[in-house]
């Protein structure tokens, strides 16, 4: 029988006791019935939450993740950074690519992702000439999600220019080199690759790196209600070279463009006006959010508050994995708001009567929902119709040890280092038990030799 008894769950109505989650063979939820007794044979759990959509990855950049903690000869930055990355993404071979994707994705799941939305980049060989199959890079990173378990939205890119005004692609991006013509042969590629674990959008890298009329292209050109994601305003000079190029901020820039809605991820979406926060909340789509890679990158911090006031959907991702935890994402974006303005529990809600005013339960609700909402893909509650994708907390561990339901998620994201997740359900398949994957050991081995080989490079 595919079911758990959970003494406490966190439903779409909040905290419940005594649930019963029954799912079929395609890994769907076909039963959530809270109150009820639990019945003989079936394994029980005492906190259950449902799985995290992490809604920005870059897989390939998990081998080069703490390598770029050096300080350079000038003052470092998002843009110094980058030239490490365009080295590691220049040498990388589909081979590693799905290597290294596998073991970031062991690791997503043992820390509390169920899936992944993956902005992926990396199109074409060394030399920038297209494989024989446009999307071999791609299918490597879902044979990677396949063989972990983890859910995947894939995100072909867009990449054509190398700056606003249409500036040519320099020699260190050749192997992004898209238009939208490429991309939407890609998505055509692996249209039959898609079903309840793996959907299929697009993503214009940003909009230095594809035209007003390009967008408008490959927008066009999708099919009906696939996610759309873009990197948007997260530096100030990006800001300032979009206001010099066209007269108009970046969100006001792109809503210009296109119609932004609930399709649209716009991925750290740091350097905002009043204006395009009310702007980007209003048109009901995601602000995809990646606090530690931010902090990392020394990019800003979001305006969290007000976007919250006015309504706005928001989720997390670890984008260059100098983590791969969904708590600490969490626990950066409300900590970051706390430095900057020097008060605490910032993450809450006054009209929300489910929890609005426990931050840690707020916040894992709303990423959950926003998570969904980017990735496309049925999950982020525990509800008949959606994917079985839940997580098992380790409640004999001593910061879980006999707490109330409602306090779980405080615990859970500000209380200590270990990793609290036990056991984790992807698609109706346990993935990880015990806190371990069940391929994880196979999995670092080739991760390991893909490492070795790159840096040797």
């Amino acid at each position: 029988m595919n079911a758990l008894f959970a003494r406490h769950a966190l439903l779409p109505e909040g905290w419940r006791d005594d649930v019963l989650l029954e799912w079929d063979e395609r890994g769907d939820l076909t039963g959530v019935l809270a109150g009820m007794q639990a019945p003989a044979g079936v394994e029980q759990a005492d906190y259950v939450l449902p799985g995290m959509t992490n809604l920005h990855s870059h897989a390939f950049q998990r081998a080069m993740a703490g390598l770029a903690e050096q300080a350079g000869d000038t003052r470092d930055s998002f843009w110094t950074w980058r030239e490490l990355m365009y080295r590691f993404a220049g040498r990388i071979t589909p081979e590693q690519m799905e290597a290294v994707a596998s073991q970031l994705h062991v690791e997503c799941l043992r820390h509390g992702y169920t899936g992944i939305c993956e902005f992926h980049y990396v199109q074409r060989d060394p030399d920038g000439e297209l494989y024989a199959n446009p999307a071999e890079t791609a299918l490597r990173i879902a044979e990677a999600a396949r063989q972990s378990g983890i859910g995947l939205t894939l995100l072909p890119v867009m990449y054509s220019y190398a700056g606003f005004g249409e500036q040519p692609l320099k020699p260190a991006q050749k192997r992004f080199r898209t238009d939208p013509e490429l991309v939407l042969r890609i998505v055509d590629k692996l249209e039959a690759l898609r079903g309840p674990q793996l959907e299929v959008g697009a993503a214009p890298h940003s909009l230095r790196a594809a035209s007003g009329g390009q967008l408008r292209d490959l927008v066009a050109g999708m099919p009906a209600g696939r996610p759309l994601h873009i990197h948007i305003a997260e530096q100030q000079l990006e800001v300032q070279q979009c206001l010099d190029a066209t007269g108009m901020r970046p969100v006001d820039y792109l809503m210009h463009e296109v119609e932004v809605d609930a399709r649209w991820c716009l991925v750290h979406a740091t350097h905002l006006s009043d204006s395009e926060t009310a702007a980007l909340a209003a048109s009901g789509a995601c602000a995809g959010l990646c606090p530690t890679t931010e902090a990392n990158l020394g990019d800003g911090l979001f305006p969290l508050a007000p976007y919250i006031a006015a309504g706005g959907v928001f989720g997390i991702g670890s984008d260059s994995h100098v983590s791969q935890s969904a708590v600490e994402e969490l626990r950066w974006l409300e900590y970051g708001q706390r430095l900057a303005q020097q008060q605490r529990n910032i993450a809450v809600d006054d009209g929300e009567d489910k929890g609005g005013r426990d931050v840690g339960t707020y916040l894992w609700r709303q990423a959950l929902r926003g998570g969904a909402q980017a990735s496309g893909r049925a999950v982020g509650s525990l509800a008949a119709g959606r994917r079985a994708d839940l997580l098992v907390l380790d409640s004999a561990h001593p910061t879980l040890d006999g707490v109330d339901s409602h306090e779980v998620l405080g615990r859970f994201l500000f209380c200590g280092n270990d990793n609290l997740v036990r056991d984790v359900l992807a698609g109706g398949r346990w993935v990880v038990r015990g806190g371990r994957h069940a391929g994880q050991d196979a999995i670092a081995r080739r991760y390991t030799a893909a490492v070795r080989a790159l840096r040797s490079m």
